[in-house]
């Protein structure tokens, strides 16, 4: 009897093995036909396109595709660290040029989300000193300190955190009910040696001692995506969101209504993306479906 129990495990495991590599064939195949319609990428950076300040393999090829063959890419990152001039000095390191324009982050979604609701008001701000000159530059009153003259919380990535500022941001929303905005809810950062806190993980701190949960503005919510649909014109439908995190990147594709595709460079694995289009990588995608959008271009 064991000895039939386990030639049935194995038939059945066999089984099992067949169907997922039938379904995965056909998810690439699929994914290849999508790509044909595409003409804007839209593409994190952190565990996409770079882990902290290493270009991935591949990356600055799958670049060079899309623009050779008119192709649009931006860079929507929820990373509010760095300002769009500090990613254009970085890319040119790796020898991609690039401009401000093209990159698009919850920092700079953010500010001008301040900026439009609370350009007359005080606003505590909790943030790297660059992001906060960034506000500063745009016109914003900010401060560090709480106090009764504060009408809003703003919270980001910030890689120059101090329980300082966890006090002073904790103390605002406890002895007032002003309401309290982040960047962006990602737990965790990749980097060169694996992950670190961000913005998410830094706001359950805070919660977890006032009681109280942010509203986040960058990724997944999808105003990132339609800012970058009406300054380039281009539809849902030709439009691509790549990046690794399910529940920022491939939540707000679902969210803006454009496709999205998992590449597994950063915090997601394959077993817990088994229903969306996935790739290995941008170098990948880039090696597998680059002649898809050559194609395409050609008979343009």
């Amino acid at each position: 009897m064991p000895v039939v129990k386990s030639k049935m495990s194995m038939d059945n495991a066999m089984t099992i093995k067949a169907q997922i590599e039938e379904r995965d064939i056909n998810m690439q195949n699929n994914l290849a036909s999508m790509i044909k319609e595409k003409k804007l990428f839209l593409l994190d950076i952190d565990g996409t396109v770079a882990l902290g300040s290493k270009l991935l393999p591949g990356a600055a090829d799958f670049l060079q595709t899309v623009k050779e063959n008119g192709g649009i890419f931006r860079f929507l990152t929820n990373n509010s660290s760095k300002a769009a001039s500090d990613y254009v000095e970085q890319f040119h390191g790796w020898g991609i040029e690039t401009t401000e324009e093209e990159f698009i982050t919850a920092g700079t979604y953010a500010r001008d989300f301040m900026k439009k609701y609370y350009g007359n008001e005080k606003i505590l701000v909790a943030a790297t000193e660059t992001y906060c000159s960034e506000l500063r530059k745009a016109g914003l009153n900010i401060t560090d300190q709480a106090g009764d003259d504060v009408d809003c919380v703003l919270c980001a990535y910030d890689t120059e955190l101090t329980y300082e500022k966890l006090v002073q941001v904790c103390k605002q929303l406890t002895e007032t009910k002003v309401p309290w905005f982040a960047t962006n809810p990602d737990l965790r950062c990749p980097i060169d040696f694996g992950m670190v806190p961000d913005c998410g993980s830094i706001c359950r701190m805070i919660t977890a001692s006032v009681g109280r949960e942010p509203e986040y503005i960058g990724k997944p919510a999808p105003g990132m995506v339609y800012a970058c649909l009406e300054e380039t014109g281009c539809t849902p439908k030709q439009t691509l969101l790549i990046g690794d995190r399910i529940y920022t990147d491939m939540e707000c594709g679902k969210r803006a209504g454009v496709d999205s595709c998992l590449v597994l460079t950063g915090e997601a694995s394959a077993e817990e993306w088994k229903n969306g289009f996935r790739c290995q990588s941008l170098g990948k995608l880039a090696d597998e479906y680059g002649l898809w959008i050559i194609e395409d271009a050609c008979h343009a």
